[in-house]
């Protein structure tokens, strides 16, 4: 049982990675199924085995629709990114046990597209996702930029270059943020985007920010 529960109307930050620090997102197909699994499973109505994905290694299709749209929802999704071998949420709980309900179905979901396609079984991620009670609006703004921009904040992943981008596209919700085109709808943002003027100023508050966060956390190896 987890120290503090979850409760409704809060936010947390959520994160896990693979078993034994390995890639749980290989290609931008592995990365599709994931947002695809992160609109879908977040429904308080249980959709079961809710959409079958071609598990061709060159491949990936969805072949039934999304969540409805007037269903209830379990979280709020503020803030994600994905990253070869981990992901990060920021998540509104908006019912009882919403939070755990979203990661043990998404957690499932995506172990079991992932072990077939890959011809594996067993674990794919290392225990239970773990979780941190943002307490004040300043963590909460500090959080959107190190999820946000999580891929920019670890040095280690700029050695991926454009090939990175290309493999896994879509991978984070700074585009939600920062490009009123973006074509990504998953995000509840009114709690980060409403104190700011335009998406602009976020994203030089968010700039300035990740340069804080990088220098704090890996000023030797800048």
């Amino acid at each position: 049982m987890r120290k503090v529960p979850f409760k409704k109307g809060e936010y947390y930050h959520v994160f896990n990675r693979g078993v034994d620090k390995r890639n749980i997102f290989v290609d931008k197909y592995d990365a599709f199924r994931f947002l695809q699994s992160i609109e879908i499973f977040n429904s308080v109505k249980s959709r079961g085995d809710l959409f079958h994905i071609n598990t061709n290694k060159n491949r990936g299709r969805r072949t039934s629709s999304k969540r409805e749209n007037n269903s209830e929802k379990l979280v709020n999704i503020v803030c994600y990114c994905l990253n070869p071998n981990h992901y990060h949420f920021i998540l509104e709980q908006l019912v009882d046990g919403g939070i755990s309900e979203f990661m043990k179905r998404l957690g499932g979901g995506y172990t079991k597209y992932f072990n077939e396609r890959y011809e594996r079984s067993g674990a794919l991620f290392q225990g239970k996702f773990k979780s941190v009670f943002i307490e004040t609006n300043e963590q909460l703004l500090y959080d959107s930029v190190y999820v946000g921009l999580n891929n920019k904040v670890h040095p280690k992943f700029e050695k991926f270059g454009k090939h990175f981008l290309d493999l896994i596209p879509n991978r984070s919700s700074w585009g939600e943020y920062t490009d009123k085109n973006s074509k990504y709808k998953i995000c509840k943002k009114d709690i980060i985007s409403e104190q700011f003027k335009d998406a602009e100023n976020y994203k030089k508050f968010a700039e300035s920010l990740l340069k804080e966060i990088r220098e704090r956390r890996y000023e030797d190896q800048l």
